[in-house]
């Protein structure tokens, strides 16, 4: 299977920059998994394909401002970084920018030296270990000193942070939101409720890996990023309890759907606890958990439109997307959604 078979072309115009001022107004294409239908509507009109039941299963996790800007000790040079994941003591494996200034023992200092930072290492794919040193805590001087980490291909300055978090955004750790998830309003969550839906959380935080571009021509050489999990066990109980009463379990977002298949056994039962995920979905994957998908419209040649194209099949998606282009939709984390169920 070759990369290059998930390619697609994508006017840049159609590359949203914004979010809507409602989230639910984004536009929604459904395509039926029982008929290979698509169709077309809103994101609010998703209540008409749910039903009593169902679990839609939503990430919690919540982005933390991951972007910081500071200067070499020694040559005031300016230094960006991406904090990537934590490690302990105050230590984070970290993209730099430029590399070549960051050797193990520069230090860099932000704001004004509110934050210090110290490399200590150099990792695979030249991430940086850093150790940082500050009074107080980190949270908080992050909140103050940080930006939100922004994909490469939205240009546009962010006028409000919240925008880019889901409204049940809880756990802190992601360098990137479940964008999926940024369409709900909880006037719409309470109307799925309402329902008789059951709402399952679980937590996994995203780290760039998701949106890293497959490098290789052969899909199955593909090395994923792993990135860390938590399935509580009251929540693994709703899940499971929905497949054994015969509903649907809709995963909100590839990265809800990475948790499930990474936390389930053989069985199709999904355990409770945590740990790190490496689990790369692309097609001829069994999927052992979930029967639905929400999710947005992904980058060409990338390991989500593979898990996507292995739900519904990579024919009925390429032509779903080349649909989705004609259509004018917005793509990618700011863009229109779709509904595979």
């Amino acid at each position: 299977m070759k990369t290059s078979d998930f390619n697609y072309d994508l006017p840049q115009e159609l590359i949203a920059q914004d979010p809507l001022e409602d989230r639910s107004s984004s536009r929604l294409m459904h395509l039926s998994m029982e008929d290979g239908s698509v169709e077309h509507c809103h994101f609010k009109d998703i209540l008409k394909y749910l039903k009593k039941g169902d679990c839609l299963v939503i990430n919690d996790t919540k982005v933390i401002p991951a972007r910081l800007y500071g200067h070499k000790e020694d040559t005031g040079a300016v230094i960006e970084i991406l904090l990537l994941k934590r490690k302990e003591n105050d230590i984070w494996e970290c993209l730099v920018k430029p590399g070549k200034k960051a050797r193990p023992g520069a230090k860099i200092t932000f704001g004004n030296g509110i934050l210090t930072g110290e490399i200590i290492d150099i990792v695979e794919e030249g991430n940086r270990l850093i150790q940082f040193h500050y009074e107080g805590i980190f949270e908080e001087i992050l909140d103050q000193l940080g930006e939100m980490p922004l994909p490469p291909y939205i240009t546009h300055k962010l006028k409000d942070k919240n925008r880019y978090q889901t409204v049940y955004a809880k756990n802190e750790g992601s360098a990137a939101a479940p964008t999926a998830g940024l369409h709900f309003t909880k006037e719409l969550l309470e109307e799925v409720e309402k329902m008789g839906v059951k709402i399952a959380h679980v937590t996994l935080h995203v780290g760039l890996g998701t949106f890293r571009p497959v490098k290789v021509d052969d899909v199955e050489k593909h090395h994923m990023h792993s990135e860390f999990y938590v399935v509580e066990e009251d929540q693994a109980e709703i899940i499971n309890q929905t497949k054994k009463n015969g509903g649907r379990v809709i995963s909100v977002g590839t990265t809800s759907c990475r948790t499930l298949e990474s936390a389930s056994g053989e069985d199709g039962i999904l355990r409770a606890g945590s740990g790190w995920t490496e689990i790369f979905i692309y097609p001829g994957y069994k999927f052992k958990i979930i029967d639905g998908l929400i999710t947005n419209f992904h980058l060409p040649e990338s390991t989500l439109l593979m898990l996507v194209s292995a739900l519904a099949g990579k024919e009925y998606i390429m032509n779903a997307y080349e649909e989705a282009v004609k259509e004018r939709y917005r793509f990618f984390s700011f863009g229109d959604a779709m509904l595979i169920l």
